[in-house]
């Protein structure tokens, strides 16, 4: 019922509708402003640290802060330092690829605060958050600045994708030189280089492109003589500014993630890289055939055209360890298969290469052809081990078996699936993997879409954070499943693409070079970049991948392949054929001559592999790794030592009959005339084409195996030692194992240890021994070189021997155990 209520006076209800009325404007103004936040939105721009007014320890880390941003600064050991920026204090999941597990060891450090400072310390290093500006710095125990930033670590928000880019700035000093990242194209020396890593298919590459194959993100700087590092551990499309843009900045950026970093203390540059090692691992041992020569073309097919190939090297008497067979070896392209036409009977034609001493090495590319027919595809599909768009669609591209899809190797299920695809390979005898178009290349697009997802071992991200890192989970999954199959047997893995951390898997090579004298010079030097950058195990196409070298480049490249880590020659189909002999005389005794010098100093590079592996010595070592003191060595990139007791040059022009070469500091012999030259000066020395300026340490014991056509082709009877006269104390080293198994993993090696040292009338050599390992072989030939005087005795272990040849180059040679303690020549 309608309560009967009076009717209100006129005059008042119009003053109340009128009140109303502008409460009613005034309330819709703040509801409008209230519900458009777009007006009050800053415009995005770089966002920089501000002041940092509050310190925090949480057992070996420290948290800083400016009131919204935070910073986190830990002592991993006490050479490295980490460092994290979270722009709104929320840091990411700890995860790396590249670092497993951080180092556990015990470490004395401390913080202290001044006025202007913070200060975390260990032993060895000082890290400095600057009150005024968070400018990070640090200096070394003697309190000598040896990095030190720019501006505040700064960040910018990426609206299309989510998260920051983030960006580092530091100064640069007026003679500062800078090391490293990967097998970039360019001067060894960095300074004044603007590069990009994002692994990219870059088929016959040039001077100066980038980038290429692979992303390595760390870089040594050396100044005033003393030597620091940077690991910027990020996995997304980084830069790298090396006083390019301007001379006295340099800085490294991100396009997403974490801006994380390791500050890598030396104070050599020996230091800086054993100390990545400790964060990224070196790379396992491998089987000692890996280390022989290796032939390879696109393609050699069919099986009769590789047996021919075997032949040519058994008939030549040129050694050889391994045959590679390219992607016509398959059915259709598909992985994993046989083209029953080319090859109708793999297992008769591997036991056969096998029986003639040949490893079969073949290839394998991510892209599975789509074919429900096909079992790989068929498993993959079913299990959802492929790679999906954001949408939900498989991600699918051209390669080469036509439409592909593609595994996620960031997922662990999908590794130990295709771990277990190679147990048929393996079954017929295939020895080793190469792993190829893994950056990952498609054909028209380059590579895959930015919104492929992937699953990152449980911490998902789109390809731009996991593009980089696709090759070295393909090649990680193609390893971890070898060793699986292989029992205790050592796998040998190949890959183009990988990201820092992938020598715990692989070796390399430098992708799809040129046969050039200009790709020969590329060549030397990314060998040695990737040596100092972790990739120890590194080689070159011999020869170059595409356009066709004369016998003078081949040889050429020969001679410099003999002394990479890994060595093999290789071609495109529709390039003349370019094994060692393919140019007749006298380049095919030449190449001979070289490749039977690889197989003498097998022991030699063997040992250099275990230090490498267990205290993390790089294998290749550029002049400036051993005199950074000197500010001109910065921008020698010819010469290299090949371990730490020889000394290369490769030649490097046509033909070029001489050449200068720079010898560091002490004394050297020549290789080729035993000739004594004192170091620290550029020497001229003859090249004529059959040799090249190679010269050996004095003091130096460099063991030599006899000639074989392959590694096991006959039991090693005895090893040569040769010993180079020195009046000052040398250490050499022989590293001892079974050679193809895990049994070092458990102690079961022998490192034996020399020590040469002359005066004007003795010489002396003593052995000392250490392992459980046992060599077949029971004596040492052993020849002294530059011995500066006639001996008159020889006595080893108290008993004189009496049996000594005396050679017209004035060297004597001798047997002995292998097991003596010492030797002493007397005037």
């Amino acid at each position: 019922m309608k309560e009967n209520v009076p009717d209100p006076n006129p005059e008042l209800l119009t003053a109340r509708l009128l009140v109303a009325e502008e409460n009613m404007i005034v309330d819709d103004e703040e509801f409008h402003h209230l519900n458009n936040p777009a007006d009050g939105i800053k415009p995005i721009v770089k966002k920089y640290l501000g002041v940092p007014n509050h310190a925090e320890q949480k057992g070996n880390k420290f948290f800083f802060t400016d009131g919204d941003a935070s910073v986190e600064v830990t002592i991993v050991t006490k050479e490295i330092i980490r460092i994290r920026l979270a722009p709104h204090s929320v840091f990411l999941d700890e995860f790396s690829y590249a670092v497993p597990e951080l180092p556990t060891k015990a470490v004395a450090f401390n913080l202290s605060e001044t006025d202007l400072e913070f200060k975390v310390s260990t032993e060895a290093v000082n890290c400095h958050i600057r009150k005024q500006d968070f400018f990070i710095s640090f200096s070394d125990s003697k309190g000598i600045t040896t990095s030190s930033d720019a501006a505040p670590m700064h960040w910018e928000e990426n609206v299309k994708f989510g998260g920051y880019y983030v960006f580092c700035t530091k100064t640069c000093a007026p003679e500062e030189s800078f090391f490293g990242l990967g097998d970039k194209a360019t001067e060894f020396n960095l300074r004044g280089k603007r590069l990009k890593n994002w692994n990219t298919d870059a088929y016959s590459y040039g001077w100066n492109q980038d980038p290429l194959y692979r992303s390595i993100p760390f870089y040594i700087s050396v100044n005033d003589g003393i030597a620091s590092g940077i690991f910027f551990d990020n996995t997304f499309k980084a830069h790298f500014d090396f006083g390019g843009e301007d001379p006295t900045k340099t800085s490294f950026w991100a396009d997403g993630g974490e801006l994380q970093y390791y500050y890598i203390h030396g104070p050599h540059m020996m230091d800086v890289v054993k100390n990545y090692h400790i964060l990224t691992g070196t790379h396992p041992m491998p089987p000692l055939w890996a280390l022989g020569y290796h032939q390879c073309r696109w393609s050699y097919y069919p099986e009769n055209k590789v047996r021919v190939i075997a032949n040519g090297f058994r008939q030549n008497k040129i050694p050889c360890d391994g045959i590679y067979l390219d992607i016509d070896y398959m059915d259709g392209y598909r992985c994993f298969t046989w083209n029953k036409k080319y090859f109708p009977d793999p297992r008769k034609m591997i036991e056969d290469l096998a029986a003639n001493g040949f490893k079969t090495v073949v290839i394998i590319d991510p892209g599975i052809r789509v074919d429900d027919n096909y079992s790989v595809f068929k498993e993959g599909k079913e299990n959802r081990y492929f790679c999906r768009r954001s949408d939900d669609y498989f991600m699918e591209g051209h390669v080469w078996p036509g439409r592909c899809q593609f595994p996620d190797f960031t997922n662990p299920e999908v590794r130990t699936w295709w771990g277990g695809l190679f147990d048929e390979l393996v079954d017929l005898g295939v020895a080793g993997v190469w792993n190829d178009m893994n950056e990952p290349a498609v054909f028209g697009s380059g590579t895959f879409p930015d919104d492929v997802r992937h699953q990152y071992d449980g911490f998902r991200g789109s390809h731009r954070k996991a593009h980089n890192v696709y090759g070295m989970q393909m090649v990680r999954a193609t390893y971890e499943g070898l060793r699986k199959q292989l029992k205790n047997k050592r796998p040998f893995t190949i890959t183009r693409a990988g990201y820092a951390g992938v020598q715990r898997y692989s070796s390399v090579w430098t992708g799809d070079n040129v046969a050039s004298w200009e790709h020969l010079k590329i060549g030397n030097v990314q060998l040695q970049r990737l040596s100092v950058s972790g990739i120890s195990f590194c080689g070159t196409d011999i020869g170059g991948f595409s356009g066709e070298p004369d016998g003078e480049l081949f040889t050429r490249w020969i001679q410099m392949g003999t002394f990479s880590p890994f060595m093999r020659a290789h071609s495109a189909g529709d390039t003349k054929e370019r094994e060692p002999w393919s140019f007749g005389e006298p380049f095919t005794s030449i190449n001979r001559k070289f490749i039977e010098l690889r197989y003498k100093l097998l022991p030699y590079l063997y040992s250099a592999f275990w230090e490498h592996h267990r205290y993390g010595f790089p294998i290749l070592r550029p002049v400036v790794m051993h005199e950074q003191e000197t500010v001109a060595n910065h921008f020698r990139q010819d010469e290299f030592t090949y371990g730490d007791k020889i000394l290369i040059c490769p030649v490097l022009e046509p033909g070029q009959t001489s050449r200068m070469v720079y010898l560091p500091k002490g004394k050297w012999y020549h290789f080729w005339s035993l000739e004594m030259v004192e170091g620290g000066q550029e020497v001229h020395v003859a090249t004529p084409l059959d040799t090249m300026p190679i010269f050996v340490k004095a003091g130096s014991v460099i063991p030599e195996y006899p000639v074989m056509q392959y590694t096991s082709e006959k039991p090693i009877e005895e090893v040569k030692l040769n010993i180079y006269y020195s009046d000052y104390e040398v250490n050499s080293f022989l590293f001892e194992d079974y050679g193809e198994t895990f049994a070092y993993e458990q102690d079961i090696y022998l490192e034996k240890k020399f020590i040469v040292k002359g005066t004007a009338k003795t010489m002396s050599i003593k052995q000392s021994m250490e392992g459980l390992y046992t060599p077949r072989y029971e004596g040492y030939h052993i020849k002294i070189n530059g011995l500066p005087f006639k001996p008159s005795k020889i006595i080893a272990d108290g008993k004189e021997i009496k049996e000594v040849s005396v050679n017209p180059d004035k060297t004597y040679e001798f047997k002995f155990s292998k097991n003596f303690k010492q030797i002493e020549i007397l005037k």
